[in-house]
């Protein structure tokens, strides 16, 4: 069984030679993890990069059992960053395989004890920054110590949003200025 590949291009033409040679690569992912039945390609030129070798964006999601795994790379060369982005995405399934061959301990699957993000009726906009874009995810319940790992995963070095197991809550991971890392765990006052 081969990957579904969804290529999607913000301001730029992608050629049939560079479809082609997409579809085949990223195809092959789920060799490395079975679960994988698609990946987002996401392709950029950022004209406004300061060097000229990191204009070319390729950025690779893939969504294994409610699990999201991402990379992305920049390069002067579109086919180069593509074969960047796929290694290290090779790299985080074998981190996300290792992770996972140990358990979770109760015998529950992450991602099958996803729970689905409501849907919000948008309200009118005030006057002052707009909210210029709106994203929903499923939550899956987790550790706190998987949601560190998440983070991780995911790149992403401001925060995390996760449904809290221990204290079946909402809560915030965020990083902090001194290199760690905080926790918010809202309440409803």
């Amino acid at each position: 069984m081969t990957v579904a590949v969804v290529i999607n291009g913000h301001d730029i033409n992608i050629s049939t030679r560079l479809r082609e040679y997409i579809e085949k690569k990223v195809g092959k992912l789920d060799h490395y993890l079975p679960d994988i039945s698609e990946v987002r390609v996401d392709l950029s030129a950022e004209r406004t990069a300061r060097d000229a070798d990191d204009r070319q964006v390729v950025q690779l999601t893939a969504r294994p059992r409610g699990t999201i795994l991402r990379s992305e790379e920049r390069t002067g060369d579109m086919f180069s960053a593509v074969d960047l982005a796929l290694e290290k995405m090779q790299r985080q399934i074998e981190r996300y395989k290792a992770k996972h061959r140990r358990g979770r301990g109760n015998g529950a699957d992450l991602g099958r004890a996803g729970m689905e993000a409501e849907t919000v009726e948008p309200e009118p906009e005030p006057a002052g920054p707009a909210i210029i874009r709106r994203k929903n995810y499923p939550i899956g319940p987790m550790t706190e110590a998987e949601a560190i790992e998440q983070m991780a995963l995911l790149q992403h070095d401001k925060f995390f949003i996760f449904y809290n197991v221990g204290t079946s809550r909402i809560n915030v991971l965020y990083a902090r200025k001194d290199g760690n890392l905080g926790l918010i765990e809202p309440e409803i006052g």
